[in-house]
Order: structure tokens, then C-alpha cells, then sequence
């Protein structure tokens, strides 16, 4: 498992929780302002059959209890007015944006990322072959979002290019009916930032069947109510959130919720979802107060979902949590081993990232990587949107399993090549045939897009200087001319434990001659992976700046009918003034 780094305390640290959530009300109108006022009008418990088990997962102590009673007894706090030398703050996504120069930037001294470092430059000489596992977490790109918006960049461990990447839909084709689960789209064009290289573009495309024809499912909402999650965007923003997705639910769904302090307990029984008003109600009797028992909370939450499967449905445990667990079982390899046995049973998991200043980056990777699951990074109504509405069956419903990439370049055609991100997802080569090995899953409607950057043979510069006792690379077989690599993907379809095998060559015939000739979608990918890579340092796309990422985002922005794209070109112009934690090219 990567390694985790925990990154220093910056000297100047805010509450931007209001800032941000004060922005999102200027998108989403007056549902924003029931994101201001939530962390003060909260409803009264009312008696159930149900009182123990609330209480449970409210309260830790008598004294927690008293804590929260004198909170709900205070007057509204009055939202922080912005000094008055910040200019008026540009909207962007939902939250306001402020220069750099003049704002003191939340600290992010506690928020811990997995550390990987990049993938290397690898010879077909010496490493034809390249496996790693499918990956349609977003996760890093809210991260980086939530830092650009407080003014600073964000901490290089926190980019995943592959997530920032795969955050934006592309316009694939979709599979033919009874076909494989996703089809495959194999483009080749010149690099922007270097002469000498080329990059290959794999797109998978998942169908999204009708609504009607998605299976009933069957939901745990587990919920962090620890006092960690006192603030703003995290448990107020969370609720709002959950009320969106159940918005989308179908009358044969169900709703079970589970929420977890000092120790854990069931707010509310499966409850059909045509129940909405009980549902809500529910929500809102949970308050923030306490330790996190999330290891606890995550038993009880997949006994639930168990104890609820029908044949034809599925579950699915739904995570929302700063990840700050503190109480009881609380290790990251214990936890981890946890959710790989619930693997077996059917249920799978979604992890919702919520806060900043004590967001556990590193164990909500862990516990979706290896829950069959996925995670998203919620810092805005306008994300949860986005998430849990315009994505929501690939969000909740796997088409396709432990889907996993091999690709296997020719030395006669190709003289080295790096993978664009993926780090956290590499496996090794026999692991490809191995069904044992578990891999990414693929929701409904989904894209996933995976970028490698090579250098064509007899081409002097490219990634890596010549060697000077290097022969000359076999010819390529006489079966195979213009093949530059071969594609293999591997998946199985939900349910199944034997796995089914795609393969595809890739040959000069995908290849265009010049970038600009590209499509649309190719060039906006490439947009964001060099702006992964200028975050990180640079080090690969030289003197490419942002300026120039702006630019290329703008040419190939396309119809952008949800403006996800556009705010991704305001993103790269916040970079360009953001407080920097290490310098990058401007």
C-alpha cells in the first residue's frame, strides 16, 4: 500500500466553510441558504421505537449531550464578513474566488494523502508491458478545487491525475446492445509540450440503461456525526447532499441510515423510498458531537445492507465522512482488510469526502479501492449535484467488475513510455490474468480515460536520453505491421467470478498528424493532465504553463451544457495567482 504523508501547518489558518458555502447559495438560490442556516435549525428529537439507538449514534456521554443542548440553545452566528481590502469575489463553481495575495488560506496541516510518486519512464526494451486496474474516482480534483478556491495550491500528494482527468465526461460511443458492458476508443496525436513524443488516448464508455430499467436498490447512508464533523461544509452540507440523491430514487428503492460518534447505532430501518418525509426527518435529527467510531459504523452499516439484499437488487453502503476516525477499530490496515471480506458479499461501498483541516484522504482511497467502491470529495451543493444527480447510475450501479488495462507496446514502433497517473492503481503483470486480484469497478454511463505518453523508435530526444550500448530493437513481426501496442482488458460482469478478456491493436492508422487535428474531448484531456502535472512540479511537461493550459481548455471546450469545463478553465486561472507551496511555472 502507498505510503502517507501528513503535511505541515501553514501559520495562517480561516474558517473558509462559510466562504465556500455562501458561494454554492449563489448557484443553487435559496437551497443555498438552507446550507447557512443548518447548523443552527435543527429539528427536535422526537420519541420512537427507535430512541435508544438514535441516542446511540448521537451521543457519546451525558456530557456530549449536555454540549450539544447549550449549542442548539445559542442565536444564529452571523457569517464572517470579507475584509475590506478583498475585492469583490468572482463566482466560480458555486463559491466565491479571492486573489491569493490578499487571503490567509485554511490550513490543511491534518489533511493526510496517500504518497506516490510519479510513474517512471520505462523502455520497451526493457518494460514492454504496462497493467494497471480502472479508476473513476474524483476524489483529488474537489481537493484541488476546495484549495484553488481558499486561494492556495494544493499540496502535490493531493493530485491524482487520472481523477482529474476522468472528473470530465467524454462523448465515447457507447457499447452496442449485448455487447460488452463498455466500448473502446483508441486515438494517437502529437504532444503539446514535447516534439518528440506522441500520446495514446484509451476511452471506455459504459451504456446507462433508462431509469426504469436500473434494479431496485437498496441504500445505507452512513453517516459521520463525530464532533470533527461540526462545521459548515461538512455534516449541514452532507444532509443537503443526501437530500439530493433521494430526489432520485425509484418507489422499489429503500433508505437505511447508520451514523456513528463515539460509538454507533440505526437511525432509521430500510424505509421505502417513496417515504420521503420520514427520511428527512431523520436526516435531521442528526447533530455533530463526539469521538468517530467509523469502524463500528461501518460493520453495523454493511450488516444492514446484507440483512437487506433481495435477488435482482442491489446494495450499497454510501460513506460520508471527513474520514477522522479516532475511536475503536481505527487502523488503516484493519479497516482495509474489513471491507475486502465484505467484498463477498455483494454490497459494495461509496466513500463522500467531506471538510478540510482533518480530511483522510489516505483512508478514504483505501476503503474505496478496496471496497469494490468509489469516492467522490463533496465541497459544494453544486458537486453533490453533480454526484449524486447527473451521475447517479454510475455513481450506485456496476455494469462492470475488477476491470483491468494491460497494455503491450512494440519495440520496433515505440521506444519508451510513461503512464499518465494510475499510480495508486498499478498492479503487476501476472496480476492482469489473475481473477483473484481485485480491481476497479465501472458504474453506469461512465467514461474512464487513461493517457500514456511515448516516444516513437529511432527518435533521438523523447522521455529518456539514448544509451550508448543499446542495440537495435527487434523488428516488429511480419503479422503485426503499424502496430505500435496491443490493448487487453479484462472485467467481469457483476456477480461472476470469471473474468472476460477484450483485445484491440493499436496501430498508425489511430494516429492524426498534428495535435490541433484531434478531437475535441482528446484535447481537453490533455488540457487537464498537463495541468495534473504542473500541480505536481512539472516535471514532465517542461515549460508548458498555464497560460497555455487555459488556452488549450478554451479551443476544446466544446458544448459544456453542465459548465463543468468552463470551471475548470477558472480553476487554471486561480492557479495562476494562488499562493504557491512550491514554485510553478506562470
Amino acid at each position: 500500500m502507498p505510503g502517507m504523508t501528513l503535511h505541515p501547518t501553514p501559520s495562517e489558518p480561516r474558517n473558509a466553510g462559510w466562504l465556500r458555502l455562501a458561494g454554492a447559495g449563489l448557484a443553487a438560490g435559496t437551497v443555498g441558504l438552507i446550507v447557512l442556516l443548518a447548523p443552527w435549525q435543527h429539528s427536535e428529537p422526537e420519541a420512537t421505537s427507535q430512541t435508544t439507538a438514535q441516542n446511540t449514534a448521537q451521543t457519546t456521554t451525558p456530557q456530549a449531550d449536555t454540549q450539544a443542548a447549550a449549542t442548539d440553545a445559542l442565536p444564529p452566528p452571523s457569517p464572517q464578513p470579507l475584509p475590506q481590502a478583498i475585492p469583490r469575489p468572482v463566482v466560480l463553481h458555486g463559491k466565491p474566488a479571492v486573489p491569493a495575495a490578499d487571503l490567509a488560506y485554511e490550513a490543511q496541516g491534518r489533511d493526510r494523502f496517500p504518497q506516490a510518486d510519479d510513474n517512471p519512464v520505462h523502455r520497451v526494451t526493457d518494460t514492454p508491458v504496462s497493467t494497471f486496474s480502472a479508476d473513476v474516482d474524483t476524489a483529488s480534483y474537489g481537493v484541488m478545487r476546495a484549495a484553488l478556491m481558499d486561494g492556495v495550491l494544493p499540496v502535490p500528494d493531493a493530485i491524482r491525475p487520472e481523477e482529474l482527468i476522468n472528473y470530465f465526461s467524454y462523448g465515447y460511443p457507447a457499447p452496442a446492445k449485448d455487447a460488452a458492458p463498455f466500448a473502446t476508443r483508441l486515438s494517437i496525436a502529437p504532444t503539446p509540450w514535447n516534439k518528440d513524443t506522441r500520446l495514446l488516448r484509451i476511452g471506455l464508455k459504459t451504456a446507462l440503461p433508462e431509469r426504469g430499467a436500473m434494479p431496485p436498490a437498496r441504500l445505507v447512508f452512513l453517516i459521520d456525526t463525530s464532533g470533527s464533523m461540526d462545521a459548515p461544509d461538512k455534516l449541514p452540507l452532507l444532509k443537503n447532499a443526501f437530500r439530493l440523491l433521494l430526489t432520485t430514487l425509484k418507489p422499489k428503492d429503500t433508505v437505511a441510515i447508520v451514523a456513528y460518534a463515539g460509538s454507533a447505532g440505526t437511525v432509521l430501518e430500510p424505509t421505502p423510498a417513496t417515504e420521503g418525509a420520514r427520511i428527512l426527518e431523520a436526516l435531521e435529527r442528526l447533530h455533530a458531537g463526539g469521538s468517530t467510531a467509523g469502524g463500528e459504523g461501518l460493520r453495523q452499516a454493511y450488516a444492514l445492507a446484507e440483512a437487506g439484499r433481495t435477488d435482482g437488487s442491489v446494495s450499497r453502503v454510501i460513506l460520508a465522512t471527513d474520514g477522522d476516525f479516532n475511536v475503536g477499530f481505527t487502523d488503516v490496515a484493519d479497516l482495509t482488510a474489513f471491507v475486502e471480506r465484505q467484498r463477498a458479499s455483494g454490497v459494495t461501498l461509496s466513500v463522500l469526502g467531506f471538510g478540510q483541516g482533518n480530511y483522510n484522504d489516505a483512508l478514504m482511497q483505501a476503503l474505496a479501492q478496496n471496497g469494490n467502491g468509489n469516492a467522490a470529495y463533496i465541497d459544494s451543493l453544486t458537486e453533490a449535484r453533480k454526484v449524486l444527480v447527473e451521475e447517479v447510475g454510475a455513481t450506485l450501479f456496476t455494469v462492470a467488475s475488477d476491470v483491468k488495462l494491460q497494455v503491450e507496446f512494440n519495440p520496433a514502433e515505440v521506444k519508451d513510455y510513461r503512464l499518465i497517473g494510475y499510480e495508486t492503481r498499478a498492479l503487476r503483470q501476472e496480476d492482469f490474468s489473475n481473477d483473484k486480484v481485485d480491481a476497479g469497478d465501472i458504474g453506469a454511463g461512465h467514461t474512464v480515460t487513461a493517457l500514456y505518453e511515448f516516444t516513437p523508435a529511432g527518435v533521438t530526444g523523447g522521455l529518456s536520453e539514448p544509451l550508448r550500448y543499446q542495440g537495435t530493437p527487434p523488428a516488429a513481426p511480419a503479422t503485426s505491421p503499424g502496430e505500435l501496442a496491443f490493448l487487453r482488458i479484462r472485467y467481469k460482469t457483476p456477480g461472476e467470478s470469471d473474468s472476460k478478456l477484450i483485445e484491440q491493436p493499436v496501430t498508425q492508422a489511430m494516429a492524426v498528424e498534428s495535435f490541433e487535428a484531434a478531437d475535441a474531448d482528446f484535447r481537453f484531456a490533455t488540457a487537464v493532465a498537463a495541468f495534473g502535472d504542473i500541480l505536481k512540479g512539472g516535471r514532465f511537461t517542461g515549460d508548458y504553463r498555464l497560460e497555455d493550459v487555459a488556452a488549450l481548455a478554451r479551443s476544446a471546450k466544446g458544448e459544456d451544457s453542465a459548465g463543468h469545463r468552463a470551471a475548470f478553465i477558472g480553476l487554471v486561472e486561480l492557479a495562476r495567482t494562488a499562493r504557491p507551496l512550491a514554485p510553478l511555472p506562470q
